[in-house]
């Protein structure tokens, strides 16, 4: 196949030009070519700006584009227009953020956000999920039956640049036999995530299958707990700590927000209460494989223990340990 993914040099691209090169697809990358990343040996680059410098793009023809970074419906347009009737599938990868709210379990014909200012440029949590919604529809407009929309939940895995996931692999790795390690909610407490390699699998497998429409991308519901993913963490460690588990109203009540200072869960009350039983049935259908969540988390750690020392710090998701203390000193003063 030959295949031209816009970005292509961070966590998702990255691993998807791997995949695609490996199983003998022709790749063509472009960006802006910012990021320090070597690209493989055969991957023809071009570059410019989706914002508006496209001229790269005017010439070329390919079997699909997997768009890794569209967040503007203007900039998904602009590409879909320029690539229409020289590319036969247009991919885009979206969000499980699309969905108007977290209530009620969301299957993929489930009611999209809305925002009234579609134009703005500001991308944030009010806006993000909302504008990824009309970047679909952008892609639709322009490839109809061509364009295959993929909402992944929360994409783990090595590269990762959140630090989301990374935290809890790294955080108990640092632990001794016995040590207090602060952990949300409850053992039992349903997750979802999806490794960023299995997600790749299925995209390039439903280019193959000639496959439309949206899909939820993420492990099954009611498949991993948080509990399972501390456990596969102090298994990946050789270590094992003492979990403290920290309800809702006691993480409030310590300031500490889930999602960013404790990542990868949420409680599931309220706007969230099915945020983690997204349904992935029709992914499944055809054919998402989820590998065993101890593979991502030794992949994972692998991958964190040899960045260097100074991109092993926690400045975006995570507490830091002296926060973590604090709060461990709290809860068990109660």
């Amino acid at each position: 196949m030959k295949l031209l993914v816009i970005g292509g040099s961070q966590f998702l691209g990255r691993h998807l030009v791997e995949q695609a090169l490996a199983r003998g697809d022709h790749v063509t990358v472009f960006n802006r070519g910012k990021t320090v990343t070597a690209l493989p040996p055969g991957v023809e680059q071009r570059r410019g700006d989706r914002k508006g410098d496209l001229v790269a793009l005017a010439e070329g023809r390919w079997d699909a584009v997997v768009d890794t970074c569209g967040y503007l419906p203007r900039d998904v347009a602009r590409m879909a227009a320029c690539l229409r009737g020289r590319v036969a599938r247009y991919v885009f990868v979206s969000s499980i953020s699309v969905y108007a709210g977290f209530e009620q379990v969301n299957h993929e014909g489930s009611s999209l956000g809305r925002i009234d200012d579609a134009d703005t440029n500001v991308i944030d949590g009010r806006t993000y999920g909302p504008l990824k919604a009309l970047c679909e529809q952008a892609a639709v407009a322009a490839f109809g039956d061509g364009a295959l929309l993929i909402r992944p939940g929360l994409i783990v895995g090595p590269h990762d640049p959140t630090q989301r996931f990374t935290y809890w692999p790294a955080r108990v790795a640092r632990a001794a036999d016995g040590e207090a390690v602060l952990a949300p909610g409850s053992p039992a407490d349903g997750i979802q995530v999806i490794d960023v390699c299995d997600l790749v699998a299925f995209m390039l497998r439903a280019i193959d299958d000639g496959r439309s429409g949206a899909y939820n991308l993420t492990c099954p519901p009611n498949t991993l707990t948080m509990g399972a993913l501390l456990q596969a963490c102090a298994e990946a460690a050789g270590c094992q700590p003492q979990w403290v588990w920290a309800a809702a109203a006691d993480l409030e009540r310590l300031d500490l927000a889930a999602w960013s200072d404790l990542p990868v869960w949420l409680p599931a009350e309220g706007e969230h209460a099915a945020f983690a039983l997204a349904d992935t049935r029709a992914a499944e259908a055809a054919g998402l494989k989820i590998r065993p969540l101890a593979q991502t988390v030794v992949d994972t750690l692998a991958w964190y223990r040899g960045l260097p020392a100074e991109q092993q710090v926690f400045s975006k998701a995570g507490l830091s340990p002296e926060s973590e203390a604090a709060a461990l000193a709290s809860l068990l003063r109660r």
